[in-house]
């Protein structure tokens, strides 16, 4: 029993180690600085990703239709993929010329082994040479069946006027015909493409011919947090910007501007680019090979800790998720928390968080939050008719905030 034990341990730890060597993941759209997955029914999204291990490991892709709460789907994969639903990556490349040697996939969505047919939310899956998950992201195929109007205004509630924001939006639907929106159509609402955001669970507020509409005061608002902070690592032999210091021990270590934490902080306005990166480097020409890794120096100055609360670095380099990679720990003797995170060359969003004993992931406890915050939001509409199948996304609308209104 203690052999079997040991065992299973180390294969867990086996597993865990992989998926540690996993970085830089990206799902997009080829479009420059395009950073959605939810994109029109067709369009080509590329997966990328990473392995530091540099050992040319065979992986696998699994495309999986789901609901609109992303449960598995009732549909065969037979009924949403003309070809196969897994397949091998074989676009597989070594870096070139870098201290952190690593091993460059890719692999395009949909292709002429795997045509996607069907609108919805798609799980796509990263599996190991043993079929087991390394990773999953989330993509949405959608239709241009209906017209949506979104509008973001500062909340109208006393309490939240000068920290959230407000979401109403209309569904026009002329060319279908819905005979129950309570049970056929279900919506969500995502913040800057972070499935950590989002909103759902709504049913319209008024009915009118061809026209749904959604306008909640308060069940639709959102926290409107701060823009992102951000650092550059384009060239990492010199200091760029927000880099006040690099040292080189066999990989560079590239020290980030500290930040300072101020609990009455006000607002600022700093363009960023919600949360997300860019892989980029100016010392080579192919940067999904030739972009080297560096340690990445995160520092916070608080006086005392956080009762109670674990710290994180937080963003879409590791698709908005807590995990021991991204935590910092407190320096008592500096008054800092720090972070040493490997990343990939390039431009680079992130924030703060905050994880208390209840797992709430806090973004607004340490950076702030304020009405005026330039965020962008997605409504997605699901639709699926009494007797049918799965559910179809007939509708996309996007608004961004604007405080001039």
């Amino acid at each position: 029993m203690f052999k079997k034990k040991l065992l299973l341990f180390f294969l867990i730890s086996i597993q865990f180690l992989n998926a540690q060597n996993i970085k830089t993941i990206q799902l997009r759209p080829l479009q420059e600085n395009n950073f959605s997955a939810i994109v029109p029914l067709g369009t080509v999204l590329e997966l990328s990703f990473d392995d530091l291990d540099a050992d040319n490991k065979s992986y696998q892709y699994k495309i999986e239709h789901m609901t609109h709460d992303w449960q598995k789907s009732r549909l065969l994969s037979s009924q949403y993929i003309d070809g196969f639903d897994q397949n091998t990556i074989i676009d597989v490349t070594n870096s070139f010329n870098t201290l952190q040697n690593y091993t460059h996939y890719s692999v395009k969505i949909p292709n002429t082994n795997s045509i996607i047919t069907k609108s919805g939310n798609y799980l796509l899956s990263v599996l190991d040479a043993y079929d087991d998950v390394v990773f999953t992201r989330r993509f949405v195929m959608y239709e241009n069946a209906t017209t949506i109007g979104v509008s973001v205004t500062r909340s109208r509630d006393t309490k939240t006027l000068n920290t959230q924001q407000t979401v109403q939006f209309s569904v026009n639907h002329p060319n279908i015909r819905i005979n129950n929106p309570n049970q056929e159509i279900n919506v969500a609402i995502i913040k800057n493409n972070n499935w950590n955001e989002t909103i759902t669970n709504l049913q319209p507020t008024f009915f009118k011919p061809n026209q749904l509409l959604y306008t909640y005061t308060n069940k639709t608002n959102f926290w409107g947090g701060n823009e992102y902070l951000n650092f550059d690592s384009k060239v990492i032999r010199s200091r760029s910007l927000n880099i006040v210091k690099i040292t080189n021990d066999n990989l560079f270590n590239l020290y980030i501007y500290p930040f300072k934490y101020n609990p009455f902080k006000e607002y600022t306005y700093n363009p960023d680019i919600n949360g997300q990166f860019i892989i980029r480097t100016l010392e080579a020409n192919d940067p999904k090979t030739e972009a080297d890794y560096a340690a990445m120096h995160f520092t916070l100055e608080v006086e005392a800790p956080f009762k109670n609360k674990e710290v994180y670095v937080y963003g879409a380099f590791n698709n908005f998720e807590i995990s021991a990679d991204n935590k910092m720990y407190y320096n008592e003797k500096n008054q800092t928390y720090n972070a040493r995170i490997l990343l990939k060359q390039g431009f680079y969003n992130y924030t703060f968080a905050t994880l208390g004993k209840d797992n709430f992931v806090n973004t607004n406890e340490i950076n702030g939050t304020f009405f005026e915050t330039e965020n962008v939001y997605n409504v997605l509409v699901y639709y699926k008719p009494l007797g049918g199948l799965y559910d179809r996304v007939i509708g996309v609308g996007t608004g961004f905030f604007n405080q001039n209104r």
